[in-house]
């Protein structure tokens, strides 16, 4: 087992996003999962059916206390539902994570269509998080709403992650899984160069949990001291198998094949 990874998020009680799916992928691909839990949700695969936010001295001291004892080699953000909450994990990525490689994922609408992101909370979290993240990876709607710029093809998700990058984050991939097309493009857009990840389009319902699950798999990748590049090829590669291996489960967007296995071996370099 090598790379910790601590993971700020919602718990799914559905088991296919969130803390859950966060876990799944860590340990899929031989991480280890720790976790401070920013609230419950009651969640399956036709929706959010409730949202119970967890105290926010007990967020930061789940942080606290993992770090003091075990450390991480990466930290993961997930569900950071309100301007309170995006404060007091800044406080603590300012004061106990300097140095620690930040994966945020901008969790602002869940699935089946429910906000998981207050309004308002944008700018906290432009503001407080992305300062700190190695990485932020927005689906194109949420790459739309940081940045102002409607992310609609190619050309509009360079510009929404140049956008981004001028917010302090490290980079931006623009995920284009929400722009129609037979190709699903995701741009890892850095102050550098932009590489772009192509792949067909899977058509399939069960697709519950891929932004948590890609997330969380980048930062497994980070943690076990990959280059972004490869740890987004690696992450790519396994949500697609997990997608591939649904199990069908739910009559609504259902959960990933989290435990899939496939070759390492043939995705370490972005093969």
């Amino acid at each position: 087992m090598d790379g910790r990874v601590l993971i700020v998020a919602g718990s799914d009680s559905g088991g296919g996003a969130g803390i859950q799916a966060d876990i799944k992928a860590v340990t899929a691909l031989n991480g280890f999962a720790m976790t401070a839990i920013t609230a419950l949700t009651a969640q399956n695969t036709h929706g959010v059916h409730g949202i119970h936010p967890v105290d926010l001295a007990f967020v930061a001291q789940q942080m606290d206390v993992v770090l003091d004892d075990l450390g991480a080699d990466c930290i993961k953000t997930g569900m950071l539902h309100s301007v309170d909450v995006i404060e007091t994990v800044a406080e603590v990525l300012s004061t106990r994570a300097v140095g620690i490689p930040l994966v945020a994922d901008p969790v602002m609408v869940a699935k089946g269509g429910a906000k998981l992101l207050d309004d308002g909370a944008h700018a906290a979290l432009v503001s407080l998080i992305l300062p700190h993240a190695t990485v932020l990876t927005p689906n194109a709607p949420e790459a739309g709403a940081l940045s102002g710029i409607e992310v609609i093809d190619e050309a509009s998700q360079q510009r929404a992650g140049e956008a981004l990058l001028n917010h302090g984050v490290g980079a931006v991939l623009v995920k284009g899984g929400h722009i129609e097309g037979a190709e699903v493009v995701d741009l890892l857009v850095t102050p550098d160069e932009t590489l772009r990840f192509s792949d067909p389009r899977i058509d399939s319902v069960n697709t519950h949990g891929t932004g948590c699950t890609l997330a969380s798999a980048i930062a497994a990748g980070i943690a076990q001291g990959m280059t972004l590049a490869d740890a987004v090829a690696r992450a790519r590669r396994y949500v697609r198998a997990a997608i591939l291996s649904a199990p069908g489960f739910g009559g609504g967007h259902g959960p990933l094949n989290h435990a899939v296995t496939f070759d390492v071996s043939q995705i370490e370099s972005g093969s």
